[in-house]
């Protein structure tokens, strides 16, 4: 088998950012092909204010950033601005998924809303924890 386009980095950590990078443009394709995964994402919603397909391909576009910054992030681990960047997309990622839930009340816990805040929670605490062994200031 070739591994030649996994990244050439220390420990696991790139190969998780590419895991989850890729995970993250298969949820922007989806959100740009259909509502059924992003109603089971979101789904406290009235049938006042129901989720859009513009709302999901704006979610797919804010998505696809995020893998974008990942992919980057894989591939330069070592590179602090990058991996800044990254880390701070799931900070985000967190922020709004549990505000969501907490505030908004746009979505129930459930299995759809608690996969990315897992995602999001394993990555920054192994980001965090990890800095200094990637970065080299």
């Amino acid at each position: 088998m070739n591994n030649n386009f996994l990244p050439h980095g220390d420990g696991k950590l790139p190969t998780w950012q590419l895991a989850v990078a890729a995970t993250a443009l298969f949820n922007t394709i989806q959100n740009f092909l259909t509502l059924q995964f992003t109603k089971r994402l979101y789904n406290n919603v009235s049938p006042t204010q129901p989720v859009t397909p513009l709302q999901a391909r704006t979610f797919g576009i804010w998505t696809l950033t995020a893998s974008v910054v990942r992919l980057y992030a894989a591939y330069n681990i070592h590179n602090k601005a990058i991996y800044d960047m990254a880390l701070l997309t799931y900070l985000f990622a967190f922020a709004h998924f549990s505000s969501e839930v907490l505030i908004f009340r746009s979505a129930r816990i459930s299995i759809p809303i608690l996969t990315p805040v897992a995602v999001a929670t394993t990555s920054l605490v192994w980001m965090i924890l990890q800095y200094d062994f990637y970065v080299k200031v």
